[in-house]
């Protein structure tokens, strides 16, 4: 039975207390404690009740509690000064980054996600890519960059999970209310909700949309459950992750393609968009079309105006995470829209395909997002090396270092992961600034500053605050099972708030290795059982619903733990999330991470642990292979970055580096306690790591130089190329056609080097070339002499390019070039010449894939 009318019933909030609202839904509240501060006081019970959710928390309140407040002039004093602290944060426009040309504070960057992980309340975020998200949009608004989010609402987020008695991770997934959260549906002027379309194969979908302010910077998520559509369609934004391959698509052309169509029925018109993942690289394809149709652009001018002006970052490591769709099943849904690009299927198809002519390849997502960006980047320095060997057949011509996959480190929001007892402690003694820039060396140069005994007093607090914390999440999962009583009061008894504290959380991908701890029990449980030198583990962690490997490490962690002999001192929590995870980063002693190198893009949840006085060990691999520090001051690392044929033994040695450094460094260090039972050289590792890394790994810094190396140059690109209706946009595709139809005559011959055999360190070598222009202009080509050291293989193995000048014509089409280079170091040194393309609107050099490299011998 379906009723014929449906409400949404509110509390009767009186008018004095009207701008909580306002407070509820912004989501500065997960970053400002002021406001959080506000709710909690007001009913701390309800507040931990309703999850740290304003608009749950306000929508609970009893009427004559709300009643009271409003008569409550302390509070009202202290909402209006909240309030009053919102709107200055919201209505600051200065901003260290100009967009020229930018109307107010229209976004320039729009910036697309699968997931978002901003709170717990939104729930529509799995792990570390989601929460980098959150993350960006955050640092997005305090940099004060104009930018906007775009991703998908989803109703039952990502699953909850539950544990078998066996241990057996099963999945749960909850149905959201989405009026109960702080989000608000998008409507017009006139009250109506603001909807798009979407064709699926030969259907439409309608898409309506909901508003999430992130500070000063707004994420809209977009929404299928309504009832205009059909069941399956419905489904769209039903789960994170859910579904089979067909859905995966139809969601990424939801977000591609209806993320563009949202944001202009938004009236926004953002010029660059940020494509976090391959998920969303549909986007890049509907600008294009929609370049073509309102603005009478040809295909190929499309393309590089689109292309100059997007951003792309992988995050993925290993080929099996990028999302391939077979080529049926992209017929079905694609071709007529490939129709509409004016494409053969064929060659539509080819834009997502290593090898464009292998008609049997899968359509790379990954791929699509490459061709379709001028620039690209990995995560971390390590993961940019691993994105441009893992893609390098995108560019087949180009040595594996000049793949054109950047990098740029991941960060965190600092004032989102420190705990609210350590930033107080930062504000009495790095002053507020690390706050608003956590990424100026000179503020955590402070941390210096910090009474050892201070800093390890409010880290205890932080340690018995997570002791607590676990004790009563075990106690509420046993009394939702019905466990025995004794089974419950035991809860109240595990771990100790005095011993050193060991915490590994994550997704529990197989790479990752949750278990390699396990490696050697007679080791582990010695450590376990050291009554003098306790140590004790906290896991916690989600596999992948058809990851049945990564469950099976789920359940050998858990029925370790439930041993008798290791129930005190083991724990595994179930569900892992925002809020798990916040006690963890901030009162664990140890971050444990120990992925097989090199499969860990970035790993950021060892950066909220660093900032929180959480000490890193690692093995070499992600974010640790850039901050660790030889002589150990930051953290310890578990080998050095080797890699490993024979996957068991790397396991072995590895776990057996493992022990031994718990053994004989982290629990000694730990436990060598000198006056006032201060473990002096613990705390100086915690300090090294604060004023050493704090300024790096912060999300400020990532966005920032995103502004740099990506927006800014994209933006300025963008406004040149679109002068003068589309002007240069249109010249840049007929030079690309010339170059692409010219380049194949062009040669290279009588390469030689005045200087023969054995030459000195730093004196320059001169160099001459002869290269055949094939009718091209020289102005349009970069002849380079490319030098370097050589391996024992007579391979580049670090190199450097120098522009050579052109001269006089030798013979017809053949043009003499001069140049110059000096080695730096003794060793095996080599050259060769070769020849790029070189245009002014062309940001890459490298991204054409043209190249002719002169002939060896």
């Amino acid at each position: 039975m379906q009723p014929i009318q449906v409400f949404s019933v509110v509390p009767k909030l009186p008018e004095k207390l009207s701008p909580l609202w306002e407070l509820a839904y912004n989501f500065l509240f997960a970053w400002n404690g002021n406001v959080v501060d506000l709710f909690s006081r007001i009913d701390p019970a309800l507040w931990r009740k309703s999850e740290s959710n304003p608009v749950r928390f306000i929508n609970s309140l009893p009427q004559d509690t709300l009643e009271e407040l409003a008569k409550d002039d302390l509070f009202l004093t202290r909402m209006k000064e909240t309030v009053d602290e919102l709107k200055s944060y919201v209505g600051e426009v200065a901003t260290t980054f100009s967009f020229p040309g930018s109307l107010g504070k229209d976004p320039v960057v729009a910036y697309f996600s699968f997931e978002f992980g901003i709170s717990p309340c939104l729930p529509i975020y799995s792990g570390g890519l989601g929460i980098l998200a959150g993350d960006h949009l955050k640092s997005a608004s305090d940099l004060n960059i104009p930018l906007v989010g775009i991703g998908l609402c989803y109703q039952q987020g990502y699953f909850r999970q539950r544990l078998a008695p066996d241990g057996w991770q099963h999945e749960h997934y909850p149905v959201y209310d989405f009026e109960q959260m702080p989000i608000s549906l998008v409507k017009d002027d006139n009250g109506r909700p603001v909807r798009i379309t979407l064709d699926l194969q030969d259907r439409q979908v309608t898409v309506q949309l909901w508003k999430a302010a992130v500070g000063r910077v707004n994420l809209f998520l977009m929404d299928t459950n309504i009832p205009e559509n059909p069941p399956e369609f419905r489904q769209l934004t039903t789960r994170l992750y859910g579904g089979d391959w067909e859905m995966r698509l139809q969601q990424e052309m939801l977000l591609g393609i209806g993320g563009i169509k949202a944001l202009s029925a938004l009236g926004l018109d953002p010029k660059i968009i940020h494509m976090n993942e391959g998920h969303s690289a549909f986007a890049g394809l509907e600008r294009i079309r929609v370049f073509m149709k309102e603005c009478g652009m040809s295909y190929e001018a499309a393309v590089e105006l689109a292309a100059s002006s997007c951003v792309f970052t992988t995050h993925t490591p290993v080929p099996a995470g990028n999302d391939r769709f077979p080529p049926d099943l992209m017929q079905r849904y694609m071709e007529p829209y490939a129709q509409e690009l004016g494409l053969a299927f064929k060659v539509f198809m080819a834009l997502g395909r290593e090898d464009p002519r292998d008609d049997a390849e899968s359509f790379c997502m990954t791929v699509l997002a490459l061709r379709l960006s001028r620039f690209n980047n990995g995560v971390s320095e390590l993961h940019g090396h691993v994105s441009r060997n893992m893609w390098k057949r995108v560019w087949p011509q180009f040595p594996t270092e000049d793949v054109p996959i950047g990098d740029i480190t991941n960060g965190v929001h600092h004032p989102s992961w420190v705990a609210d007892d350590l930033g107080l402690l930062f504000d009495r003694y790095l002053g507020s600034n690390w706050r608003e820039d956590p990424d100026c060396q000179r503020v955590w140069k402070n941390a210096d500053a910090i009474p050892d005994a201070e800093l390890w007093r409010t880290h205890e607090r932080l340690r018995e605050r997570l002791v607590d914390f676990v004790r009563h999440r075990l106690r509420q999962e046993l009394l939702q099972k019905g466990a025995r009583r004794s089974e419950v009061e035991a809860a109240e008894d595990v771990l100790d708030p005095q011993a050193l504290t060991i915490g590994f959380a994550r997704r529990f991908a197989t790479y990752k290795r949750a278990n390699l701890l396990l490696q050697d029990r007679d080791r582990l449980l010695k450590l376990l059982h050291n009554n003098q030198r306790g140590v004790q583990f906290i896991f916690a962690g989600k596999a992948h619903p058809a990851d049945n490997e990564g469950k099976k490490i789920i359940q050998q962690i858990v029925q370790f733990c439930r041993e008798g002999d290791c129930r005190p001192k083991m724990v595994f929590l179930q569900d892992y999330d925002m809020d798990i995870a916040e006690h963890m980063l901030q009162g664990c002693d140890v971050w444990l991470n120990n992925p097989r190198v090199p499969l860990e893009a970035c790993g950021t949840s060892g950066m909220k642990a660093m900032v929180n006085g959480v000490i890193n060990l690692s093995t070499l691999d992600g974010w640790w292979a850039e901050a660790y520090r030889s002589d150990n001051s930051v953290g310890w690392s578990i080998g050095r970055g080797e890699t490993y044929d024979d996957l068991r033994h790397q396991d072995f040695v590895e776990s057996q580096i493992l022990y031994t450094l718990l053994e004989t460094e982290v629990v000694p260090d730990f436990y060598d306690r000198g006056h006032g039972n201060l473990p002096r050289a613990w705390v100086e590792r915690m300090k090294r790591a604060l004023v050493e890394l704090g300024p790096v790994f912060t999300s400020h810094r990532m966005v920032e130089d995103y502004a740099n190396i990506a927006y800014l140059p994209a933006y300025r690109n963008y406004l040149e190329l679109t002068q003068n209706d589309f002007q240069a946009a249109k010249e840049l595709a007929e030079w690309r056609m010339d170059m692409m139809t010219k380049w194949h005559g062009l040669d290279i011959r009588n390469v030689a080097a005045q200087q023969q055999g054995e030459v000195n360190v730093g004196v320059p070598i001169p160099v001459t070339a002869e290269v055949h222009l094939n009718g091209i202009e020289a102005s349009n080509v970069l002849v380079e002499i490319y030098a370097g050291a050589l391996d024992q293989d007579g391979n580049f193995k670090q190199r450097a390019a120098v522009e050579m000048t052109p001269g006089e014509f030798v013979e017809e089409g053949w043009c003499r070039y001069t140049g110059e280079f000096a080695p730096q170091w003794p060793g095996r040194f080599g050259y060769t010449v070769r020849v790029l393309p070189r245009h002014k609107n062309l940001l890459d050099p490298h991204s054409l894939g043209l190249i002719r490299w002169a002939d060896q011998g």
